[in-house]
């Protein structure tokens, strides 16, 4: 049975013209504010990146989650968007890159503005203003020209002083016809940590929370923030379908155990997916490949997701008894998925940047190695040979970020660049295994997460638990 109904979400996007602008030093600082106030508030982070959300789950205590247009479509993301929102929420969502930039830099889908279109959201852009002066204005300016749907209502500016702020926001809003909401001093002090993959781990960080704790007191003496809900709370209600779902009885007896590998090295999961193989009939169980000295009891398949292994190498060649039972169990047929990190804990041996060599878990012969490069970046869809997780014909969407490779990235997939249409061979498919480099969104081909389950299903009933 379905119906329709509006439901009024406050919401707004912090987007830049370009990645380093300060957007995610802006969201943080808005968050705390917005948690300090008592608001009800979520978060969510456009495109792929599993840090950020990370961040605003672990160190803001803010659910988080990804919104992705390339992954789920127009449709699916407004649905994702709205999935269990409560009336009068507050929802920052933090964008990606510079606003307009989509699949390939060249194209609007996948892209901020994309997604802001898509969920009806204004947008509130952060204009990094270090070395400029009356500059910025034909710089936004040019952004306006752009936005066709007019959902810029107002800038920020990221390290400009607070006396040139006086001059300059007068200037700006005259010549703009925007408003301009405030400025963030320049402060090291307060600056978030980058590397690689955009931004290290909140473990990383010392008193992580006390900058933004400051970052939050800056920006209430230096933003409007009143301004700022006023254009959340203006933002349009959404039409919902609402949808009464048969419910599925899953047999305790059937409900097969699934391990996931979460630790300071494997960190890197879709919430979705881990959702989507519950609503398949499975049951997630964690544990540690660093500390746990062996794998759950009673397990019927094993996820071992992505993330920074390369930095854990020493600890986790030292931990062989772990090594030892993942490697027997996998080799017993236990089904198994593994995904960048988890494809590099499975090869023979792991060689990092300096040239050190730590064994690994042995399931795979060869070796993985730091190429001191990136070697794939960017969104791909991928289509299974085989058919064993997938439907003949039918893709799953993906996302791939690595400096390492291997000397066998296998080739029962084929991997498309949708902004080229480039592919290339990849992943190691078996009737019960999968491994590879590309990090998968499930949603987008829900047949994989079924798959994977009826896999460990049927691991169950041939009695070969691990235990």
């Amino acid at each position: 049975m379905t119906g329709a109904q509006k439901k009024k979400i406050r919401r707004i996007m912090i987007a830049a013209p370009k990645s380093g602008s300060g957007k995610t030093t802006i969201t943080c600082g808005l968050l705390q504010i917005f948690k300090e106030n008592g608001e009800d508030i979520s978060s969510c982070k456009c495109g792929p990146d599993y840090i950020d959300p990370m961040f605003h789950r672990q160190v803001l205590g803010v659910p988080s989650r990804n919104l992705d247009t390339f992954f789920t479509g127009e449709e699916g993301t407004r649905k994702l968007f709205l999935k269990d929102r409560r009336e009068d929420e507050l929802v920052v969502m933090e964008g990606v890159m510079g606003l307009y930039d989509g699949l390939g830099g060249i194209r609007e889908e996948g892209s901020s503005y994309h997604l802001a279109k898509v969920t009806q959201t204004p947008i509130l852009l952060v204009v990094d203003a270090k070395g400029m002066g009356r500059s910025v204005i034909p710089l936004i300016a040019g952004f306006l020209a752009y936005d066709k749907a007019h959902l810029i209502r107002g800038v920020i500016f990221n390290r400009m002083s607070a006396a040139y702020y006086e001059i300059l926001k007068p200037l700006a809003e005259d010549e703009l016809g925007i408003a301009v909401l405030g400025y963030f001093p320049e402060n090291k002090d307060l600056q978030i940590a980058s590397r690689h993959l955009g931004l290290c781990m909140p473990g990383e960080l010392e008193d992580l929370q006390g900058q933004i704790r400051m970052t939050a007191e800056r920006l209430r003496e230096t933003a409007d923030i009143s301004k700022l809900l006023q254009i959340a709370e203006e933002a349009e209600p959404l039409e919902e379908e609402t949808v009464v779902e048969d419910s599925v009885e899953t047999s305790e007896a059937i409900r097969p155990r699934i391990a996931v590998a979460r630790d300071e090295a494997f960190c890197f999961y879709y919430e979705e997916n881990l959702r989507l193989l519950e609503q398949a009939g499975a049951e997630p169980v964690y544990f540690s490949p660093l500390h746990d000295r062996n794998l759950p009891e009673n397990i019927h398949g094993l996820l071992l997701g992505g993330g920074y292994p390369e930095l854990y190498a020493g600890q986790l060649s030292e931990n062989d008894a772990m090594r030892t039972a993942i490697r027997k169990a996998v080799t017993d047929g236990l089904p198994t998925v593994a995904e960048c990190g988890g494809f590099l804990y499975l090869h023979t041996t792991l060689t990092d940047r300096e040239g050190h060599s730590y064994p690994m878990a042995g399931v795979l012969p060869g070796k993985c190695f730091d190429t001191g490069h990136l070697v794939r970046f960017g969104y791909i869809e991928l289509e299974e040979n085989s058919g064993h997780f997938m439907p003949r014909g039918s893709r799953i969407r993906a996302h791939e970020f690595h400096y390492y490779d291997s000397e066998d990235n296998g080739a029962d997939c084929i991997a498309t660049k949708p902004s080229t249409g480039r592919n290339y061979p990849c992943i190691h498919v078996g009737e019960s295994h999968w491994y590879g480099f590309p990090h998968l969104y499930y949603p987008s081909c829900p047949e994989f997460a079924e798959r994977f389950v009826e896999n460990a299903k049927k691991f169950s009933k041939s009695g070969k638990d691990m235990l």
